[in-house]
């Protein structure tokens, strides 16, 4: 992706201070409290900061985990991947590969043929429904 990445005074003015919070903080929402947890629509998933695509609604899954869940991105290049030791144990973080904003974690544990589990705050995303 060829995005400049967003300047940090127009991402404050643009965002709320959770979104700020989760996004350039790397703060969590808690779990079942997001507006995309529950939402099954037809759609794309979008960073909530600069709207590079992140996810298809088809990669959608109910995890249980309290926070929507994805078996894979639209494009691996949109994602950076890295190693967070930030509770104890070596959990992979997932950032928007475009401007930075941290999304959340994914996991080997997913119910799908790619055992992903993209675990995403919902604070992060920007969902545009199917037309």
């Amino acid at each position: 992706m060829n995005k400049k990445k967003p300047d940090i005074k127009e991402i404050k003015k643009k965002l709320t201070d959770e979104q700020y919070n989760i996004c350039f903080l790397k703060g969590t929402e808690p779990p079942f409290s997001g507006k995309y947890t529950d939402l099954f629509d037809k759609g794309i998933y979008k960073c909530g900061v600069c709207d590079t695509p992140l996810f298809y609604s088809h990669s959608k899954f109910h995890s249980d985990s309290g926070w929507p869940s994805f078996d894979r991105p639209v494009d691996k290049k949109n994602i950076k991947y890295e190693n967070d030791n930030s509770i104890g144990v070596k959990i992979i973080e997932v950032t928007c590969a475009t401007c930075g904003a941290h999304l959340g974690h994914v996991f080997d544990d997913g119910p799908t043929k790619t055992t992903k589990r993209y675990c995403i705050n919902s604070l992060a995303l920007e969902f545009v429904k199917e037309k």
